[in-house]
């Protein structure tokens, strides 16, 4: 099969592809799939950096989220069939190729209408994005959430998923077409971060009251503001940071507000169980709709791995097509 393999850790130039790596064999806890799309996240270039937590053995092939159809299970398989339609949120071999492998609790099910472009956007982003509002800052319907570049993957996902919830969203993003894209998803308001003065134009939105919460993807840039913008007993849940910054803790203690992070691979059995559940019947549901961004051969899977860091604005899910 053809894939893209890193045999060094560095910039994008280390994804290589090849066109005779063998198809990997299912475990007794496996899903073979023929990958019709893979998603690509930031989280890829980390890897790739080899300045993530979580650093594979080289060589490899990268990606974690896709969509497809499974070919094989193994023994002990019982939730999946050959012929399923399937997306996945981690897996064994690297989504960046024709065929990949993944335990089984990290693959569920793709619903019609849902496209296989569609389904390659759920796996991370939803799922982070479900864990940071539902298990990490507990928002109860009625709060208010403000979701710090809401046109991007894991932006767009917590949108859907906040509206649907019953919480008052308001968003940010960095180009006029991003602000219009997160209008459309159903934000009750939306705020360039780029327009001098935004953040006390947010203030006012909320009647000066602030937020309940907020999903921050940038924490190095915007966490001391943020801290500003909580209400009594807010909380910031970090999911994105790139960098160091300095805050003043004093302003945490008044309101009695709570920094926390995330991170997604940390869940636990029954946090997989209920977030799988959550993210089938917002399929089946309707509210789970992934908007598709730039899409790659994976031929320029390079070029999709800059792209996904190095934008002036992200609108939607970028993916690669592996054949």
């Amino acid at each position: 099969m053809r894939a893209v393999r890193v045999s060094q850790f560095g910039g994008p130039e280390v994804l290589k592809i090849e066109s005779e790596v063998p198809v990997p064999k299912p475990s007794k806890n496996e899903v073979l799939i023929n990958v019709k799309a893979a998603g690509v996240n930031p989280v890829d270039t980390y890897i790739r950096n080899g300045t993530y937590a979580r650093v594979p053995d080289l060589p490899y092939t990268p990606g974690d989220d896709s969509s497809g159809i499974v070919e094989a299970v193994g023994s002990e398989v019982t939730k999946f069939k050959a012929g399923d339609h399937v997306l996945t949120v981690r897996t064994t071999t690297g989504s960046y190729a024709e065929f990949t492998c993944a335990e089984s609790d990290y693959v569920s099910h793709l619903h019609k209408p849902l496209s296989f472009n569609q389904g390659a956007c759920i796996g991370i982003p939803y799922y982070t994005a479900y864990k940071s509002i539902h298990f990490r800052a507990k928002a109860q319907p009625g709060e208010a959430i403000l979701i710090h570049g809401a046109s991007g993957a894991v932006g767009i996902a917590a949108v859907q998923l906040s509206k649907a919830l019953g919480l008052t969203v308001y968003g940010t993003a960095g180009t006029s077409a991003g602000v219009e894209l997160v209008k459309s998803l159903g934000a009750d308001a939306v705020f360039n971060h780029r327009e001098d003065g935004y953040l006390e134009k947010i203030q006012a939105a909320t009647g000066g009251q602030g937020v309940d919460v907020i999903l921050e993807m940038l924490a190095n840039v915007n966490l001391q503001n943020d801290l500003t913008l909580l209400k009594f007993r807010g909380r910031v849940v970090v999911i994105g940071c790139r960098g160091s910054i300095e805050i003043n803790p004093r302003l945490t203690m008044g309101k009695e507000t709570s920094i926390m992070g995330v991170a997604l691979m940390t869940s636990t059995p029954e946090e997989w169980r209920q977030m799988h559940a959550a993210i089938e019947a917002g399929q089946k549901g309707g509210w789970i709709i992934p908007q598709v961004g730039e899409i790659y051969q994976i031929t320029d899977a390079s070029k999709a791995q800059d792209d996904v860091i190095n934008n002036p604005g992200t609108t939607g899910n970028r993916i690669l097509i592996p054949s």
